[in-house]
């Protein structure tokens, strides 16, 4: 079972190319298993293991892995074939260099470029050619994938100190905060990741079987499924874990199992832009919307298995969290598009 949920504005940014290209996205929602009645709810989520499905299908089906938002068209392999040329570099920067090389062979580029200064990196994004990214699906993409793939290679997070973008602040723009665990910046000069130069000199310690198994589900996962077992974030996510029907341990037990102070984790939550509170919040939404797909499990269950002493105040949060009640949610997850308006 996966904790985490994936807004639905990534689900239908992940299918604009499809949809413009006259693909049957509906068949490739139903094969990722969610409901397109579903994302008829306006805050509606999916798990992250049916958006990596759903990924995994578009790639397949249209043989791009752009997706058909690029200005041309990246044949399924082609992320796969620039993992086998960089594993064998020694160091971060080798792998950002070679990667690049490996991006500049393709007509119009698509690529990310090392630009150092004296203590700070930053990896910035360069497309050239027409591109059909209206939810600036495409360019997150590029970003992401080249940051996680990055930091799994190395075995360790590239802390970002700052996330930029060169195009105005989106309406999802707040999903943002918990992709990038760091300051943002829209209507910047380019779309690029700063962090400390000291990360370009990380060893590689990945093998090649290891690469052989990562590339399995990936760069689907790299995507859907980050890795915040090193972020303060997911560290919390792990002790808080997934059994809300006995008292949660409060912040202060929570640092003292992390060997820092409460001031100390409440800084670095917020350099990770979020909060204890948040955490919490989000990890009840992501449950009760993983419950809900259960059906065996009535809502005054779920209510109390994330923690609700009293179902009417679960119904105020659900709605609160998804704009709908959860037995209107389950109906749309069940296909039944009638209680969803």
């Amino acid at each position: 079972m996966s904790d985490l949920t994936v807004s639905r504005h990534f689900v239908q940014a992940a299918l604009a190319g499809a949809e413009y290209l006259g693909f049957d996205t509906g068949e490739m929602l139903r094969e990722a298993g969610i409901s397109p009645d579903l994302l008829r709810i306006e805050m509606a989520r999916v798990s992250s293991d049916q958006f990596s499905l759903l990924l995994q299908t578009a790639w397949n089906r249209m043989d791009d892995e752009f997706m058909g938002m690029g200005p041309r068209r990246a044949r399924v392999g082609t992320f796969a074939t620039m993992c086998a040329l960089v594993i064998d570099c020694p160091t971060l920067e080798a792998v950002y260099r070679r990667a690049y090389q490996f991006s500049r062979l393709f007509d119009p580029m698509v690529a990310m470029k090392l630009e150092i200064d004296k203590q700070k990196v930053r990896l910035v994004t360069h497309m050239e050619g027409e591109i059909h990214d209206p939810h600036y699906f495409l360019r997150e993409s590029i970003l992401v994938i080249w940051h996680r793939l990055g930091s799994w290679l190395i075995g360790q997070p590239v802390e970002l100190e700052k996330a930029g973008f060169d195009y105005p602040r989106p309406a999802h723009g707040d999903e943002y905060r918990h992709i990038f665990h760091c300051p943002l910046e829209f209507e910047s000069d380019r779309t690029a990741l700063t962090f400390d130069k000291r990360f370009l000199s990380a060893p590689v310690i990945r093998d090649k079987p290891e690469i052989r198994q990562f590339l399995k589900t990936s760069p689907a996962d790299l995507l859907s499924r980050p890795d915040e077992s090193n972020t303060f974030t997911g560290k919390i996510r792990a002790l808080i874990g997934r059994d809300f029907s006995t008292p949660l341990p409060d912040f202060e037990r929570i640092a003292s199992e992390l060997h820092t102070s409460p001031q100390t984790l409440r800084r670095r939550l917020k350099q990770e832009n979020t909060s204890f509170q948040e955490i919490k919040d989000l990890l009840r939404r992501d449950m009760a919307i993983y419950y809900l797909s259960r059906q065996e499990l009535s809502i005054n269950d779920i209510a109390a298995k994330v923690g609700f002493t009293e179902p009417s105040t679960f119904h105020r949060a659900f709605k609160k969290w998804t704009g709908v009640t959860p037995g209107a949610y389950r109906e749309g997850d069940r296909g039944n598009p009638r209680i969803v308006h």
